[in-house]
């Protein structure tokens, strides 16, 4: 049976798409008043007939008949009319907390943005900042509501979980009573996905029975609560803001490395390394790997995946000082908040040799795309901050790029005179995502071959949590770029990471080059390529084979063989 807050969110549910679809203002305001009304009736409106209901003086006749058939259907026709004039995804984004329907009906009928993954995609690449009764603040909060709606699903991006593990890491560094702690699991892992956040503790008196109980109790005043568990126990299960799963887990330090591991490895990395036929007496994870005859191996390739394969490599496995370069960022040429000026200056604060400027092109009107003329003008942009680099001293360099659309017809955005003047050509599919596996591999195919092309930009499209992307066969769009000597982009930022890891180890044994790139929207994101690098190293990525990973010298003789 309903209760009155049901009734009361179907109702303003009602007078939300009464707004958004320009409905008489007085009567969606008579609405949204009796919706937020109701839930203060002590009656159960559920169990009324018409009548009674009508005898109730918040409500009157034409309401009291509405909520009457909510309570014998759960809806009623005019509310159900609505719905259907509605696309589901706008529905989506009328539930985000902060958006009425009045902003909603501008993203959709002006923008056109109709689900939640546009809509984020729109906010992180600054497209809404220039709408009347949108900006910066109003755009950041669409993104931290949209980030909680998707958290509420209890999957999260690694990044987001940074900030948790760093204060948990800060209490337990500061608790007496932790003599040694470790994060494990998914994090420990990189994996580009957390679905709990798990910890390995020994406590400095390995008696005392309310350990575990006494650590949750500490972190009350963080946001963290816990179910109650019983004396010595040796695990407890907490909820950081009543979303995120954190496990903690206790032992002694003649087991530590045995449950260290075992937390945070795959069950299939530790039936790959017959891992329950030892004792837990293991102080370290090396002595683990040491008794089973194998030499370490390190956190993020415990998946249990091609691990063993790959012993001897561990130690050439890329790491973020191997980056000399950075490719795909935007400015405020298109969409970016920064300019070409401060973009490459902070690239070479980083101590990057090069960076490419891969503005969106001139068919992306949504993301102010460079139509011919503008590219002319950045161009000689470009050329003036080179020469001026050049006269401090520097050998920093800006790479001429665009990140051109892929049109439905497999073509770039621009004629074959505008191609070629470019060092750097990102293809990339962003309009009409919802494609078949054969239609997408169409356009791939026909932007992998265009002479002009230099890196596949994020291969499918995918938004992690948000949207998985249109389908390809990986082994097909891997293979046409190694024959077409088009290196593919590993998009760095934690929504997206994209390509996946998983394809690497494939792409690379095919002779295949890897661009870690942060499709940078600012300067800050230029350092999103560690979110890169992190899933790259599972992937079994080495410096060789990632293309900014090339010295400038290196990456421009690239450039001239590929074009031969």
């Amino acid at each position: 049976m309903l209760d009155n807050h049901d009734i009361s969110g179907i109702l303003n549910q009602y007078a939300k798409l009464l707004d958004l679809h320009n409905g008489n203002p007085f009567k969606v305001k008579s609405i949204a008043s009796a919706a937020y009304n109701i839930k203060k009736i002590g009656e159960h409106l559920a169990e009324l007939d018409e009548e009674a209901l009508q005898k109730i003086p918040l409500l009157g006749k034409g309401l009291a008949s509405k909520i009457y058939e909510i309570n014998q259907t759960g809806s009623f026709e005019e509310l159900n009319d609505l719905l259907l004039s509605t696309p589901k995804g706008v529905l989506d984004i009328l539930n985000i907390k902060g958006l009425g329907p009045k902003k909603v009906e501008i993203l959709w009928r002006t923008v056109g943005i109709t689900d939640i993954p546009e809509l984020l995609d729109a906010c992180r690449e600054n497209r809404l900042v220039e709408i009347k009764g949108f900006g910066y603040k109003t755009q950041a909060q669409i993104i931290s509501d949209i980030e909680f709606k998707f958290n509420q699903e209890g999957k999260f991006h690694w990044a987001k979980m940074q900030a948790i593990v760093s204060l948990l890491n800060e209490s337990f560094q500061s608790n007496a009573s932790i003599k040694r702690f470790s994060v494990a699991g998914d994090y420990r892992r990189y994996n580009d996905i957390i679905e709990s956040l798990d910890f390995v503790l020994i406590p400095l008196d390995i008696s005392n029975p309310h350990f575990l109980k006494n650590i949750a109790e500490s972190l009350a005043n963080k946001d963290i609560t816990y179910n109650p568990v019983p004396e010595n126990s040796n695990t407890i299960q907490l909820l950081y803001n009543e979303v995120v799963r954190i496990n903690l887990y206790c032992t002694e330090l003649t087991n530590w490395g045995h449950l260290l591991l075992e937390k945070t490895a795959t069950t299939a990395h530790l039936e790959l390394i017959n891992f329950n036929s030892l004792s837990s007496n293991y102080e370290t994870e090396e002595q683990v790997y040491e008794a089973l005859k194998l030499p370490y191996i390190i956190p993020e390739l415990r998946e249990g995946l091609n691990e063993l394969k790959h012993l001897e490599q561990q130690n050439e496995l890329i790491t973020y000082k191997d980056l000399k370069g950075v490719l795909h960022n935007h400015t405020t040429y298109s969409d970016g908040l920064h300019t070409l000026s401060e973009m490459a200056t902070h690239a070479q604060s980083m101590g990057l040799e090069y960076i490419g400027i891969c503005d969106h092109s001139q068919s992306a009107t949504y993301a102010n795309g460079l139509k011919p003329e503008r590219v002319l003008e950045q161009m000689k942009e470009i050329d003036t901050l080179n020469e001026k680099f050049a006269k401090n001293g520097s050998t920093f360099k800006i790479l001429k790029g665009i990140e051109s659309d892929i049109l439905g017809d497999g073509n770039l955005d621009y004629s074959t005179d505008i191609l070629r003047l470019f060092d750097i050509v990102v293809a990339s599919i962003h309009s009409n995502l919802k494609m078949e596996m054969d239609k997408a591999h169409s356009r791939l195919i026909g932007a992998i071959e265009n002479p002009y092309t230099t890196i596949l930009g994020h291969p499918t499209g995918r938004l992690l949590l948000m949207r998985p992307g249109y389908p390809i066969n990986h082994e097909y769009i891997i293979d046409a770029c190694v024959s077409n000597g088009v290196a593919i982009e590993l998009n760095a930022h934690p929504y997206r990471l994209d390509m996946d890891w998983r394809w690497i180890d494939y792409a690379i044994n095919k002779g295949a080059m890897i661009s870690i790139n942060p499709d940078a929207h600012q300067k800050e994101g230029l350092s999103d390529m560690q979110y890169g690098v992190n899933v790259a190293r599972k992937g079994y990525l080495t410096a060789a084979n990632c293309l900014n990973g090339l010295s400038l010298l290196d990456f421009e003789k690239w450039i001239e063989n590929k074009r031969k």
